[in-house]
């Protein structure tokens, strides 16, 4: 192959590393083992992995043409492989290419591990905006990848993403024992309150400064494409099925947090339990929802749920048409925490974190009635800019990642 043939895809490439900046990294980019031979990233869409691998690729390369960033959606994938490709780039003395939306390139994982097998000297980095998609791969990569998935922004480094206030992370453990002195250290450079509430309004995804006033929509279109276009490229649904999943997710967005009836969903849905646990655990892959059970989720083995939120709290000001402050609340807590914690459903109290720590979750009036005298409890209350004891801001939750 000629190299004038791949001038569209470099064309594409310098495109968009012209636009990036490198100010601002994802709290994943220095987790990551640059250096393995295949690495997945995973995350929903927008949540800025694109970004990440052009960020990468400015920082490492004095010369950005020794590699090669490609979508694997681009129209030069209808006549030619991406075989072809990587056989060019090797003869050519690349050493690893960046592969963005493997998902669109039919054969994607089999394609890969020949690679792997038959191109010693290449590594590859490849992301996709398909969890569900990723996850049913013909071919287990397992062995010879190093994966990761990428959340949504946190509270902290929406912060930072807005050059408003740059601090670590703070580990759990960390924040319980020393949140007053972190919470004091904070709120003396900024005024924590409107930064969270416009954070929760629309900060999780990266691409609410590009969208403007059109974020919610963006949002709502983003959902629509995981309904409409993931789950049947995984799930054997039928377009009856697929509108069943379109009510299931609004009629969930007006009731979350909720600990669900399954009879009475499943007949306002019409239909039954196998089918409609598919799609609920489907759209917890997908991070549209996030499940929550007393138990540890397995995708292999289907239960009833014991609460039901939605991913994030951009999702409910998108999808409700009244966010209850309470729901909010606990959805916040959820989806700051479930990056590097195990978050599970308790007999008593919200949550129950690394199956050590209880927690209730509320406003700044919230009392330890419902869980007092239990040892490691603790309450995550809103409306409060420095805790004391075991009471600890809930915006200072947004820090641990």
């Amino acid at each position: 192959m000629e190299s004038i043939e791949l001038q569209p895809l470099f064309n594409n490439y310098h495109r968009k590393i012209a636009r990036i900046d490198l100010r601002f990294k994802r709290y994943l980019y220095d987790q990551i083992n640059w250096s393995a031979r295949i690495i997945s990233i995973k995350g929903a869409r927008g949540v800025g992995k694109t970004t990440m691998l052009l960020q990468h690729i400015l920082e490492n390369y004095e010369d950005i043409d020794k590699t090669l960033y490609v979508s694997l959606d681009d129209l030069w994938f209808a006549t030619h492989t991406l075989i072809d490709l990587v056989d060019w780039a090797d003869q050519h003395g690349m050493q690893r290419l960046y592969l963005d939306e493997v998902h669109k390139y039919e054969g994607w994982s089999e394609t890969l591990k020949n690679i792997y097998d038959n191109y010693p000297d290449m590594s590859i980095v490849y992301t996709s905006s398909s969890l569900l998609i990723m996850d049913n791969g013909k071919v287990d990569l397992s062995r010879r990848q190093t994966a990761y998935t990428l959340y949504g922004l946190s509270f902290r480094e929406f912060l930072a993403f807005e050059d408003i206030a740059h601090y670590p992370v703070i580990p759990l453990e960390d924040l319980l024992q020393n949140h007053v002195h972190h919470a004091m250290q904070i709120v003396q450079k900024m005024k924590v309150a409107s930064y969270f509430e416009t954070y929760q309004e629309h900060g999780y995804y990266p691409f609410y400064r590009e969208a403007g006033e059109d974020f919610a929509s963006r949002l709502r279109e983003t959902v629509s494409v995981v309904i409409d276009s993931d789950l049947p490229a995984v799930e054997n649904m039928t377009f009856e099925t697929i509108q069943k999943v379109k009510k299931l997710v609004m009629i969930i967005s007006e009731r979350v947090p909720f600990e669900p009836k399954m009879s009475e969903l499943w007949a306002q849905l019409a239909t039954n339990n196998e089918l409609g646990l598919r799609m609920l655990y489907a759209l917890d892959k997908a991070q549209i929802l996030a499940l929550l059970s007393s138990k540890a989720k397995n995708y292999k083995f289907l239960y009833k749920p014991d609460k039901i939120f939605l991913g994030n709290p951009n999702l409910m000001h998108a999808l409700c048409p009244m966010v209850n402050k309470g729901n909010e609340r606990e959805t916040l807590f959820c989806c700051q925490l479930q990056v590097n914690n195990d978050v599970k459903h308790p007999l008593r109290g919200d949550f129950l974190i690394n199956d050590k720590y209880l927690f209730e979750v509320g406003g700044r009036k919230k009392s330890f009635e419902q869980i007092a005298d239990i040892p490691n409890s603790f309450l995550a209350v809103d409306d409060t800019e420095v805790g004391h004891g075991n009471r600890i801001p809930l915006w200072l939750f947004g820090f641990t990642y």
